[in-house]
């Protein structure tokens, strides 16, 4: 993702407050490099749950005097309804020149007045999120507007598991669900854990970092079931003419790595191409899963269909509010699609990832979906046309206020 860079909700972490647990799992080892890293970070985020249409958010911290593995989790802190907009800040403005999106993010304030979010309290068990976007009622020909949340907590490390009913989707538009310390880009990494691009079906996750961080020959096939995604078409950095003999997988998370596309990233894409979008909220939505474990050297992503959910995920969330909770336990859930191999004996240090906190985002156009629009659009590219200009094209679409965008485009 270029740099720019939702429901009962529970969050369980307070870096004011301090747990202690048994942890019923091996240590690990690490080099003393990494334990004095993480001795000035003790209080570990290990799971963060996320239920939207959106529905729930958890956050479980441990506090250990040793470099340990994580679990079991403890529940911290519990938000709900309109209690969950207590845990982020609106950002208010144009989206970034990276992105550069056709929207304007607003504040609170204003996405209330113009109907952007909304709770809905439907039992005391599931209160729904919802996110959205609109025109701008004093011009309907500028750019939409939208919002995006900054989390306020900061995190580093975590088990994040987003669980939606539907998620924004359709041509010229680009959601987004992610980790990253901004202000710093890329020192502290971004962590994407939902994109959607246009109209595209397939999850991936991506990496996006300072030098020094690839996953080439580090990732064994058998630890995951997904694949990397590819990098072709690099224009000759002499004569500019696009290299497609040239195919490269994006296991580079270097944002500048040579032979992948400015920003690429190290991109992981899940074996299904019905986990995303438009066939994911046809089925009542599902549950993205990511495992940010530095203690043990990896990050994971799952994502489960509605119906496939494991029993130990489908037990943990739905007693999360209760006093007696089932514990999360994703070594229980099956292989994940990505998998990223961090820290000692890997091609890419831990510390690559630091400070981060949650951002949802709902841009339209702009560096990714502006550019795709005419491949993944190109009925609408052809209709909108400016000149050949599929960023133009899409924008002339989105100006147009097409009905889809309030049906689809909302979290």
């Amino acid at each position: 993702m270029v740099p720019r860079k939702e429901e009962q909700i529970y969050l369980l972490s307070n870096k004011d407050l301090s747990i202690t647990y048994d942890d019923d799992k091996d240590t690990a080892t690490a080099s003393s490099a990494l334990q004095s890293f993480y001795k000035k970070n003790r209080l570990m985020t290990i799971s963060l749950i996320l239920l939207l249409l959106l529905g729930l958010l958890l956050i479980i911290d441990y506090k250990e005097d040793v470099f340990v593995g994580t679990g079991p989790y403890k529940l911290r802190e519990c938000q709900e309804g309109d209690d969950f907009w207590d845990a982020y800040e609106f950002y208010n403005g144009e989206d970034s020149l990276g992105s550069a999106g056709y929207n304007i993010y607003v504040g609170k304030n204003e996405a209330v007045d113009l109907g952007l979010v909304s709770s809905v309290i439907r039992n005391k068990s599931s209160p729904l999120i919802r996110m959205e976007s609109s025109v701008n009622p004093l011009n309907t020909s500028a750019p939409r507007r939208s919002v995006r949340l900054e989390g306020k907590k900061r995190y580093d490390s975590g088990l994040f598991l987003l669980s939606l009913k539907h998620m924004p989707t359709g041509c010229g538009v680009w959601p987004a669900f992610w980790l990253t310390d901004e202000p710093v880009w890329p020192k502290h990494g971004e962590i994407d854990i939902l994109e959607g691009i246009n109209t595209q079906s397939t999850a991936k996750t991506a990496l996006h970092t300072r030098e020094m961080c690839s996953m080439y020959s580090h990732i064994p096939d058998y630890a995951k079931t997904g694949s990397w995604d590819w990098a072709t078409g690099i224009p000759d950095r002499w004569t500019g003419v696009p290299d497609f003999e040239t195919k490269k997988e994006a296991d580079d998370c270097w944002a500048s790595s040579a032979h992948q596309w400015y920003n690429q990233g190290c991109v992981a894409v899940s074996e299904s191409n019905s986990s995303l979008g438009k066939s994911m909220n046809d089925n009542d939505g599902g549950v993205y899963a990511l495992e940010w474990d530095p203690a043990n050297g990896y990050i994971k992503s799952w994502v489960f269909r509605r119906e496939g959910f494991p029993s130990n995920l489908k037990d943990a969330m739905a007693t999360a509010s209760d006093k007696k909770r089932i514990i999360p336990d994703p070594n229980t859930w099956g292989l994940p699609y990505a998998y990223f191999a961090i820290g000692p004996e890997t091609g890419c240090s831990a510390d690559h990832f630091h400070n981060m906190r949650i951002v949802f985002n709902l841009a339209f156009c702009g560096a990714v979906a502006g550019n795709r629009f005419a491949k993944d659009c190109p009925t609408l590219a052809k209709q909108y046309d400016q000149n050949g200009d599929s960023w133009q094209a899409c924008n002339a679409y989105l100006r147009s206020n097409p009905k889809q965008l309030k049906e689809e485009a909302y979290w």
